[in-house]
């Protein structure tokens, strides 16, 4: 390995909600452990953002790290932001958890994007689902079943990655 590779991931991926407090940390947690585990780590850079600004700096929701921390994912680190158009450079994957996120962040694009623009369960066909559903109005049950369909996804997206991460 070069050190121009170690420098700068070979890929990069951003995960989008609204609010970037449930879904969209999740994904960003849950992606990471499956990296490491397929000894990808540093050669994916990943991220979160939400496309509201209401809880920018915050932390994710109690419960998201609550149900994280029972599957052995730690949230704790991670702080909401916003979607930014310079995401649309540093980020060759962007994938939202719902059509409403695919719809603004297609609005949000720009025309010489190149990159992936998407959904997140696109990667878990198994799943027999569009979309990640929102479970911050729910009980906790919505954000285990968040978890589920994350943990299909992001295991679908490593296998996705692995190849184009790894050619030399």
């Amino acid at each position: 390995m070069n050190a121009d590779r170690t420098a700068e991931p070979a890929a990069a991926v951003l995960f989008v909600c609204l609010g970037n407090i449930c879904r969209s940390p999740t994904a960003e947690g849950v992606f990471r452990v499956a990296l490491e585990r397929a000894g990808l780590a540093g050669r994916v850079r990943t991220d979160s953002a939400g496309l509201g600004d209401w809880h920018v700096g915050a932390p994710p929701d109690r419960r998201a790290i609550q149900a994280a921390r029972r599957r052995g994912y730690d949230l704790t680190a991670l702080r909401g932001r916003q979607v930014e158009p310079a995401d649309f450079t540093r980020f060759g994957w962007i994938l939202g958890m719902d059509d409403a996120n695919l719809r603004a962040l297609t609005a949000l694009k720009p025309p010489d994007f190149e990159g992936h623009l998407g959904l997140l369960l696109e990667f878990a066909p198994q799943m027999q689902m569009r979309e990640v559903p929102d479970p911050y109005f729910g009980g906790p049950e919505g954000f285990d079943r968040v978890l589920d369909l994350i943990e299909a996804s992001a295991a679908g997206l490593v296998a996705r990655l692995q190849p184009i991460v790894t050619r030399d």
